[in-house]
């Protein structure tokens, strides 16, 4: 249950215009529907809405609808009672009852089934539902917002949405523009998420200072098309630092790391995967005789470690991811075996 108001940042004209729009119809006590791709702020946008209207004081309330099957979404938007179906032992409170007063913003809308369509039209235009398993009539003052990836229209035409809950949905539509059309604000999300991500991620072992993006940088972000918008450009702010940092560089981060399976590839055999073919052949070798096993593990260990620090530049942070290990443990392998980085003279 949210109970501040979202961070919105962004100057472009096009990120401006979605923001006037929202605040325009904050003050309308409608249904909403919010359209955008996704990872394009549709919930940031949601949740200015509600913090700007009447019921800001009152819960504003979120469900995604793709993630939960039919049974299950209509039980957490409705509640159900007791015995309702198979493992309901107890009564349940839906978000219709916990966003009493408030907002409930339905997120991925055209998840939703016919039947559950069916009963949030009647809560809409009603204001009326019932528990699942219950008889009873319950009230609901609550403003609901949706959110949709998808092109709605079209699938009312194609009998795939209910055209008349899309009616009451769609009193105003607010569209929430794609990271492409607000390059602008590209420099600014990305200084912002990088530096929130220092502030989290650093620990006394091992601090993270960001110190801004190089020019360098900051075009390879302007030039990319960001298909999974803002969520995706935080993800790769956060990378970039991360190993910019973890590689034992200072200054501004000048390499942008868009692209998290660059230099993975399926097609090349991992370290782990030799080693592993390697000790199997040495097994079917060894049927007979005496076997240091402990001595043949430990130079298995030293390959490999040696493999994944010299392919992460002896950064040990990246090396244990890697290899799907902590950091402690990478550290514990390279005192074990007193691995240090080639010297060049």
């Amino acid at each position: 249950m949210e109970r501040r108001p979202p961070e919105l940042i962004g100057q472009s004209p096009a990120f401006l215009d979605a923001l006037a729009h929202a605040s325009e119809a904050a003050v309308l006590d409608r249904p909403l529907l919010i359209i955008g791709e996704r990872g394009s702020g549709k919930e940031l946008i949601a949740g200015r809405i509600h913090f700007l209207s009447a019921r800001w004081e009152r819960p504003l309330v979120k469900v995604n609808c793709a993630a939960l099957s039919e049974e299950l979404l209509e039980s957490e938007l409705f509640g159900h009672e007791a015995g309702a179906f198979t493992g309901a032992q107890r009564r349940h409170r839906g978000r219709f009852e916990r966003a009493e007063g408030g907002t409930l913003f339905l997120d991925e809308i055209a998840s939703a089934s016919m039947r559950v369509q069916e009963k949030l039209l009647r809560v809409i235009e009603y204001g009326e539902y019932e528990r699942l398993g219950g008889e009873e009539t319950r009230l609901a003052d609550v403003r609901v917002i949706a959110a949709a990836n998808v092109d709605l229209a079209a699938r009312a035409r194609d009998n795939r949405f209910r055209a008349d809950l899309l009616d009451r949905l769609a009193f105003e539509v607010i569209a929430a523009p794609p990271l492409r059309d607000r390059k602008e604000d590209i420099p600014l999300l990305a200084a912002h998420f990088a530096a929130r991500f220092a502030q989290e991620a650093s620990t006394a072992e091992a601090p993270i200072a960001f110190e801004g993006f190089t020019p360098r940088a900051l075009a390879a972000f302007a030039a990319h098309d960001w298909p999974g918008n803002v969520r995706e450009l935080k993800n790769a702010a956060e990378r970039s630092l991360f190993r910019w940092s973890a590689g034992g560089r200072r200054g501004p981060v000048d390499e942008a790391a868009i692209d998290a399976f660059a230099g993975a590839s399926l097609h090349e055999p991992q370290a782990a995967d030799a080693a592993a073919a390697a000790l199997a052949a040495e097994r079917r070798r060894a049927v007979s005789g005496s076997f240091d096993l402990r001595a043949h593990l430990d130079a298995i260990e030293i390959d490999i470690a040696l493999a994944a620090l010299t392919a992460n530049g002896w950064s040990q942070k990246r090396a244990a991811a890697q290899l799907r290990l902590t950091y402690d443990q990478m550290r514990g392998l390279v005192r074990k075996h007193r691995l240090a980085e080639p010297r060049v003279a």
